[in-house]
C-alpha cells in the first residue's frame, strides 16, 4: 500500500466526509474554509493530485473536484473511521422490532429487511444458504438522486429477482472471513452495479443455517453509522436462529 503522509490522510478524510454528507464533488476551497486544516487552497490541491495519482481519489473529466475512490473509502474504513456505537436504547428497539416474529425464521428474515430498511433509509436485504431471499426499501432508489438513475435502478431490480447473485455475495462474504463485508467497487465484486453503489454486508451463522443481511446504496454510504447496525443486527439473527431449535 502507498504511504501516506499525516497531511495527505487529513485531507483525504476531509473530502470522504464532505462527499458524505452532500454527494458532491469536493474542491480544495471548501475543504479549506470548512476543514481548517491549517495549510492554504493551492497545497490542498497539489496534496488532492498526489492523492488522485495514487488512486485514492478520482476526478470527474467536466470539474476540477474530486471523488473518494474505492481504494479512498477502503483506506478510510480500515485506519480511519470510527463506528458510532449503538446506544441501548437502539439495542433494544432492534431486539424488539423482530421480537415476535422469532419463532418463525422466515418471518423474522423478512422483518429484519424491512426493519434495517426503515434504520437506514436504503435497499436491505437477507439471503440465505438455503435460498431465501428478502428485501425491502426500494423505494429509497427512487428518493436517492444519485440511485434514481434508469440504468442503475433497472440493474438493482433486475438483481433482486437473481437468487444466485447474492449467493455468490454470501459465498464471499463467508470466504473473506470478516465480521464485516464491504463492497465498494467492482474490485470487491464484479458486477456494474458496483460502478455506482455500496454494500456492507454482515453474516450470521447457526444451526445450519448461513446468510448475510446488508444494505446497497450510493458510493457515500454513512459508513461509521450503518457498521455497527448491521453488526448487530448480523448477531441478534443468529442468536435468535439458535433459539428455534
Amino acid at each position: 500500500m502507498d504511504e501516506l503522509t499525516q497531511r495527505q490522510i487529513d485531507i483525504l478524510t476531509a473530502i470522504i466526509r464532505e462527499h458524505t454528507e452532500t454527494g458532491q464533488l469536493v474542491g480544495s476551497e471548501i475543504i479549506e474554509k470548512k476543514y481548517k486544516l491549517g495549510v492554504s487552497p493551492a497545497t490542498i490541491r497539489n496534496e488532492m493530485v498526489a492523492l488522485e495519482k495514487k488512486n485514492y481519489l478520482q476526478k470527474a473529466h467536466f470539474s476540477s473536484g474530486r471523488l473518494p475512490s474505492p481504494k479512498g473509502y477502503r483506506f478510510f474504513i480500515n485506519n480511519v473511521m470510527k463506528e458510532k456505537e449503538l446506544s441501548t436504547v437502539d439495542e433494544v428497539a432492534y431486539k424488539h422490532s423482530i421480537w415476535d416474529e422469532r419463532e418463525k425464521r422466515y418471518r423474522m428474515l423478512s422483518q429484519a429487511s424491512r426493519v434495517l430498511a426503515q434504520r437506514t433509509g436504503l435497499l436491505s436485504l437477507v439471503a440465505t444458504n438455503s435460498g431465501e431471499l428478502y428485501y425491502a426499501g426500494t423505494y429509497h432508489l427512487l428518493e436517492d438522486e444519485d440511485m434514481f438513475d434508469n440504468l442503475i435502478s433497472k440493474q438493482i431490480f433486475e438483481r433482486l429477482d437473481e437468487v444466485n447473485f447474492w449467493a455468490e455475495i454470501l459465498r464471499q462474504t463467508h470466504v473473506s472471513r470478516e465480521e464485516l463485508y464491504f463492497i465498494l467497487g467492482t474490485d470487491d465484486f464484479r458486477d456494474p452495479i458496483f460502478d455506482s453503489c455500496s454494500s456492507i454486508f454482515g453474516d450470521f451463522e447457526a444451526e445450519g443455517i448461513r446468510g448475510i443481511i446488508g444494505v446497497v446504496g450510493p458510493k457515500y454510504l454513512k459508513f461509521e453509522l450503518i457498521a455497527p447496525q448491521i453488526r448487530f443486527f448480523s448477531h441478534l439473527i443468529e442468536d435468535m436462529i439458535k433459539e428455534q431449535k
